[in-house]
């Protein structure tokens, strides 16, 4: 197989959570320059829509749907709609993610259980439901969870507050992992992407009270740009990565090499 077949993800079908904006739509729209059809699913169905809408200018079909991931019912429900308007699954990337930020000694135990939710349950009950139908389908798939460098390492108080966060997107290396070899019999490959610092909704805040100190932790001397994760994501999404699972991709410009 060329290369350029390796990479090219023409007939397959991809669910994006959190794709409506951000990191999110960076990626879905890589997956759609790559001929995938897509659905973008968050909270906020209109950003979606309008996500959707655009991708589907690029000649692929998009579809943009509501949902909470903390509920399993909607989870369960854009993949329900995803197979019987897009007629299957082949990809999964779970991206939608929150934070919450405070000293540890301050987090309540709200702040800690909504990120948790969001960023840990959340990703394992999307796994849950499209590795069911990977598996009935039998023709293997591609799961890309989103992690962090943040899974890997500790922050000064100045520069991040977000243990919770942390914590989470260890938790989702380890979710990875395991799926990955519980996983491995039926050819779905489960992997992982760590972002460094990209400036996003979520991540701005922190950004703004502390760029300075954490961009000097940046070898490359920059934050990620808005096409930074297309080239990782088309790779762990394709047959380009079918002997690759149970890893994470660092894309951090060098942070952790530091």
């Amino acid at each position: 197989m060329r290369v350029q077949e390796l990479f090219d993800l023409t007939g397959k079908v991809a669910i994006v959570t959190g794709g409506g904006t951000g990191l999110g739509r960076q990626m879905a729209e890589a997956l759609a320059e790559s001929g995938a059809d897509v659905v973008l699913c968050a909270r906020k169905a209109e950003r979606c829509e309008q996500a959707a809408a655009e991708l589907s200018q690029l000649g692929v079909r998009a579809l943009g749907l509501g949902c909470d991931i903390r509920k399993p019912a909607e989870v369960e429900e854009v993949v329900r709609r995803t197979v019987d308007e897009l007629g299957r699954v082949d990809i999964l990337v779970n991206n939608s993610g929150t934070s919450w930020g405070a000293p540890p000694e301050d987090v309540p135990l709200e702040g800690w259980q909504k990120v948790i939710d969001v960023n840990l349950t959340g990703a394992f009950l999307f796994a849950q439901s499209v590795g069911r139908v990977l598996i009935a389908q039998g023709e293997g798939g591609k799961i890309v969870n989103i992690a962090s460098v943040a899974a890997f390492r500790g922050a000064p108080q100045e520069a991040m507050n977000a243990i919770a966060y942390n914590a989470s997107k260890g938790g989702v290396v380890g979710l990875t992992i395991d799926l990955a070899v519980k996983w491995a019999q039926h050819r779905i490959n489960v992997n992982a992407i760590a972002p460094g610092w990209f400036p996003t909704d979520l991540s701005g805040s922190t950004l703004e009270a502390g760029g300075d100190l954490l961009l000097g932790g940046v070898p490359l001397g920059r934050y990620g740009g808005p096409d930074d994760l297309k080239g990782a994501i088309v790779f762990l999404a394709s047959a380009a990565s079918d002997y690759v699972t149970g890893t994470t991709l660092v894309v951090d410009g060098g942070q952790m090499a530091s």
